[in-house]
């Protein structure tokens, strides 16, 4: 159990980061809400067996049952919503991550208010170095004409890195003390009251193809249980604005698969940018001494 505790993080980055890239693979054949809504719907009977093998206890409170709806909502249906909508517009699978990528300061900042945790000058510069890492991912992107990088998709991706944020402090605060299968499985419902509205304002003409299936299976089965399950279960265990600090490394992982399967640009500022990231987060991460 304390080598999967220490080896969660790393895995949780690289299936989180995969999550871009499967929304970006899927998005030429099915509208983005109408591919969140089917996703969730597949989902939830594979939880729900789970839960009921796994779960101690179902949330019997209607108040906790809520408070798993609303961070289901947060953190599925607006923040996942939001990144498939820019995706489908055309925004590159690297960029859209690199700007969730500015979420743990956000997340901080929520962090300090609302749950008085303590955040370190060590752990403020790192995450500034990690902003200027990721300004330079992201910056050589800015140029390119017809790159799908508009203000409005920027401002969507903005508002999905606020719900997340928000979302992840509130799971937190909220959700602690509920089963964590079953807590997810609220989620999930959650998410639904975000997507199937907005999913009916879409065509739900669906072109079935090898890619899209793959891409659906691959959300479904690594990033709605295997990913969301990492990240509750980290969010649980450690401070929310470390936690947070691992989604500067997830644009890096992107980046990265993008460049092998999208044929993204990777140049030599970019790369420099992604050692920064690395290292503000390793500096964020790591304990300090004890005196």
């Amino acid at each position: 159990m304390n080598l999967l505790a220490r080896a969660a993080p790393a895995i949780f980055v690289l299936l989180w980061s995969t999550g871009f890239v499967g929304s970006k693979l899927g998005a030429p054949y099915i509208d983005p809400m109408v591919f969140l809504t089917v996703r969730f719907v597949v989902v939830l009977p594979v939880l729900i067996v789970l839960a009921l093998v796994l779960s101690k206890s179902w949330p019997k409170d209607f108040r906790a049952i809520l408070h798993c709806i609303v961070t289901g909502m947060l953190v599925h249906g607006i923040y996942l919503g939001g990144v498939f909508w820019a995706i489908k517009q055309g925004m590159p699978a690297g960029t859209s991550s690199i700007i969730v990528g500015l979420q743990p300061v956000l997340t901080a900042l929520i962090a300090v208010a609302l749950l008085g945790e303590s955040i370190s000058r060590r752990h403020w510069l790192a995450m500034a170095i990690g902003a200027i890492g990721l300004a330079f991912v992201l910056g050589p992107k800015l140029d390119l004409a017809g790159s799908g990088i508009t203000p409005v998709t920027i401002f969507v991706v903005l508002i999905a890195v606020a719900a997340i944020s928000l979302g992840t402090v509130y799971q937190k605060r909220f959700v602690q003390q509920t089963d964590l299968m079953a807590a997810t499985v609220w989620q999930y419902v959650g998410a639904l009251f975000v997507t199937i509205p907005l999913s009916l304002t879409e065509s739900w003409q669906i072109t079935w193809s090898g890619e899209l299936i793959f891409a659906m299976a691959w959300l479904v089965l690594v990033l709605s249980v295997g990913a969301i399950l990492l990240l509750m279960l980290l969010i649980r265990e450690g401070a929310v604005s470390q936690v947070a600090s691992l989604f500067y490394l997830v644009p890096v992982a992107t980046a990265v698969e993008s460049y092998f399967l999208f044929g993204e640009s990777l140049t030599p500022v970019q790369i420099g940018g992604m050692v920064l990231v690395i290292s503000a987060v390793l500096t964020i991460r790591k304990r300090p001494a004890k005196r």
